[in-house]
């Protein structure tokens, strides 16, 4: 086919906008197509920026382009938009037709993460290198990106922009096409078997081509001085003749990873930003501190000189985005353990043969995310709001603590229903996370005191923490880690020194590997200095500080446990009362609940049989995990039941009185979240005034109501003198004309001030029972069963009053004898 006729791009792109908006998706993916095959690039490098806007949407979220994250599978569109932004589809082939021109695009430095643009803005290079040569001097605000870093730059940006959710679309976030297209681009670029299959437009004169060298004269401080990629290492070391296709190909994995990380890790609160350092500096006191003299490094900068003290971005991730994070590092630790047998039996990766795509699988974890995760997940702990919603972020912080379940191993598999052991391999795993372990453990536990156990949702996640901090050997890898950690330095001076280089000081990605007889203590201290700074205070998770706050959190658990029964025995009992036979009962019923309607609901039969069984296992978990014995546990227990039975439960919440009333301290408020004690709601006006309720009619009521007001305006005198005698008629009247004895008895027991309390009572008639549609029923059917003994109506009336006079009779008798005794 001939080669069409040149346009220029203005004309190209000109008709595109116009029809875009005209043409269902499908046929504009049709046309695109077309226009991508017919096309040279450089026509196409003219709508690139256009066609990467109209699909992933504006970086500031005005305009939302296929609103990827909220297309479903059940969608008309879905399978189309799929098919275009395949790793292997038109919108990737676009991608790398004007790869192989090296085209470069402009992405806006104010839309980078907050920690990222601060860093520019002050003149501090970042330290990762995907930033390194993109930008120019004069400051221009500017990335200057290469096809596929732009694309995968919009793409990463599209989770974090603020889009409004389109109305009469709900799903799930893990059904999405962009939660979908994460997992397929994961899965293509960073295979766990084969290679990443090369490009269709590769350029075979050259690799990719480096980014030219930052000028002398830029006053970039940076954080290392030779901060060369994955793939540079490799091609500078080999010939162009002899060059490993897959050593070309690989940067294309390097880059989806660093941008992944960057855009969506790279984000956390002003404190702990300030907290950081850069790694040059944290890496020169850690020198100064181990006294490694032989280490090679730069000279000591002065402390804080990577500090940034300008960054003012708050920031809060959404449950989607740290599920994304979830499915990133799941996919990493699968990737990371496909590594083959031969290239982790490999002693140096100076000497060993294996492809560019094993040397990233062996530091992929560590080097790229361990840091930024770790910023990261601390941030959501400290920040997210303790309700079920955050089972995301401890889900995702599971998933990376346990890099054991991605292994791929079916002997991996729990059987019958025990914890599986741990495998040893995994022991300096966990050293070099140390921090992720214990200190997270520690906020999590902060959060499990300050949230309400007696809901299921929560309660299953101290039951998950639990049972992952409890499997086999766990406890004492984390245990071996802090003794390293604790060694004193003076030890350390007396092995032999080892050279340590990380990408910020001389070596890349892969050479950052250090040798197999690296000092593990070296390990742990550098994995806690680089990520809390050289002056940080450790708190041992075994120590005995924490294990105090863990026999907190039991006696909370165990508080929790006793509240759940009660609601348990509480929602039993007003189910009984509830039953069609408690309809034919006289009475008024109980308006002053102490558990409110929604918690009954939430609390239900199965939620609090579910909740009993999390915190069941969570109680034994930690026992274990902590090695206390029976004997502490069962006192624990029986401190928190002995105080429930004393009556505890029914006293008002921590409090401190004051001139306009008690005010909660923060114990009683911790008692009201654990629904250790609270409150009784009372209604503390005139009962003939309070809302009309659902099993009242509302006619009636207020007839009612204005025909008591009459009687009671006319004879209210008589009643009070009625009331006022001490003889039977007095007690009758008393039963009948007035509640205000039952009345104040209730709100003594509230926190109410004294001149409520000291309000005085009238005597007077109340006909709302009258209101209600239990008693119509009754009085319904007690009309039927007297017409059915052939009474009439004036009859059936007269026996109804006597019958129900001497029934309250009775009652009032029996009521007064039980007080007097």
């Amino acid at each position: 086919m001939a080669a069409p006729a040149l346009q220029q791009p203005s004309y190209l792109l000109a008709n595109l906008k116009a029809d875009w908006t005209n043409k269902p998706l499908h046929q504009r993916c049709h046309e695109l197509c077309k226009i991508m095959d017919d096309y040279p690039a450089k026509e196409l490098h003219a709508i690139f920026p256009w066609l990467v806007e109209c699909v992933f949407g504006s970086l500031d979220g005005i305009l939302a382009g296929w609103n990827l994250r909220f297309l479903q599978a059940r969608s008309t569109e879905y399978n189309i938009a799929m098919e275009f932004l395949d790793p292997s589809g038109p919108m990737m082939k676009l991608v790398y037709k004007l790869q192989a021109e090296e085209y470069k695009y402009e992405f806006p430095i104010s839309y980078l993460p907050g920690p990222i643009k601060s860093s520019i803005h002050a003149g501090v290079l970042p330290d990762c290198p995907l930033f390194h040569n993109k930008i120019q001097f004069p400051m221009s605000g500017l990335l200057f990106l290469n096809p596929f870093e732009y694309y995968m730059f919009n793409f990463a940006s599209s989770l974090i922009a603020p889009k409004n959710y389109p109305p009469g679309q709900h799903g799930s976030c893990s059904e999405s096409a962009y939660f979908v297209l994460v997992d397929t681009y994961l899965k293509f670029f960073l295979p766990t078997e084969g290679n990443v299959p090369p490009s269709p437009f590769s350029d075979t004169r050259s690799t990719v081509a480096s980014p030219a060298p930052r000028s002398t004269n830029v006053p970039y401080v940076g954080y290392g001085g030779h901060s060369t990629s994955l793939l540079k290492r490799h091609i500078t070391h080999q010939s162009s003749v002899n060059a490993d296709p897959a050593a070309q190909e690989i940067w294309r994995s390097e880059t989806l990873l660093q941008v992944f990380v960057e855009m969506w890790l790279h984000h956390y609160s002003l404190e702990m930003y300030q907290k950081l350092q850069s790694p040059q500096v944290k890496l020169a006191l850690l020198q100064y501190r181990l006294s490694m003299s032989s280490m090679l490094c730069q000279p000591p900068a002065p402390p804080g000189s990577g500090t940034l003290h300008t960054y003012q971005e708050p920031f809060m991730p959404s449950e989607e985005h740290v599920l994304v994070v979830r499915l990133l590092v799941k996919h990493l630790h699968t990737f990371s353990s496909s590594l083959k047998p031969e290239s982790i039996s490999s002693s140096s990766p100076a000497h060993s043969h294996s492809s560019p795509l094993e040397e990233l699988k062996r530091v992929v974890v560590q080097r790229f995310v361990q840091q930024k995760l770790y910023v990261f997940l601390q941030h959501s702990f400290g920040h997210w709001p303790l309700d079920a919603s955050f089972r995301a972020v401890l889900e995702t912080w599971l998933s990376y603590i346990q890099p054991w379940r991605y292994t791929g191993d079916k002997n991996n598999t729990q059987t019958d229903g025990q914890n599986r052991t741990v495998p040893d391999k995994w022991a300096s795993f966990v050293q070099e996370n140390l921090l992720l372990y214990t200190k997270l453990f520690q906020g999590f536990l902060n959060r499990a005191m300050r949230t309400d156990l007696v809901n299921a949702k929560n309660a299953l996640m101290v039951f998950r923490v639990a049972k992952v901090f409890a499997q086999p050997s766990l406890s004492e890898m984390i245990q071996k880690g802090e003794q390293l950690f604790l060694e004193p330095e003076h030890a350390i001076l007396q092995r032999h020194n080892r050279v340590f280089l990380t990408p910020s000081h001389g070596g890349s990605f892969l050479s950052a590997r250090q040798p197999m007889g690296t000092d593990n203590v070296f390990k742990v201290k550098s994995h806690v200095y680089s990520l809390e700074g050289q002056d940080c205070q450790y708190n041992l998770m075994f120590g005995p500080d924490q294990r105090k706050n863990v026999l907190k959190l039991i006696q909370i658990i165990a508080q929790a446990r006793q509240t759940a029964k009660r609601i348990s025995d509480h929602s039993a009992e007003m189910a009984a009362n509830n039953s069609f036979l408690s309809w034919f009962s006289v009475g008024s019923p109980d308006h002053n609940s102490t558990f409110t309607g929604g918690e009954m609901d939430d609390m239900g039969g199965e939620g609090v049989k579910k909740t009993h069984e999390f915190l069941d296992k969570a109680l034994d978990y930690l026992c274990q995990i902590f090695r206390l014995n029976a004997g502490q546990l069962s006192q624990l227990i029986a401190n928190v039941a002995s105080v429930d039975n004393n009556g505890a439960s029914k006293q008002l919440p921590d409090c401190i009185p004051s001139e306009n009333g008690l005010v909660l301290t923060d114990l009683g408020r911790l008692q009201i979240i654990n629904g250790l004690r609270r409150f009784e709601i009372e209604y503390q006006g005139d009962p003939e005034l309070q809302p009309i309720r659902s099993y009242e009619n509302a006619f009636l009521v207020r007839l009612l109501f204005q025909i008591s007001t009459f009687i009671n305006e006319r004879l209210g005198e008589r009643m009070e003198v009625l009331c006022s005698r001490q003889d039977f008629l007095g007690s009758v009247g008393r039963h009948y004309l007035s509640s205000s004895s039952a009345l104040v008895e209730q709100r003594r027991k509230s926190p109410v001030t004294r001149q409520i309390r000291d309000r005085p009572q009238r005597a007077r008639l109340s006909l709302r029972a009258l209101a209600s549609y239990r008693t119509l029923l009754t009085l319904l059917l007690l009309y039927m069963l007297f017409a059915l003994l052939s009474f009439g109506l004036f009859s059936s009336t007269g026996l109804i009053l006597v019958i129900s006079f001497l029934y309250e009779l009775l009652s009032n008798f029996f009521h007064e004898k039980l007080k007097t005794h």
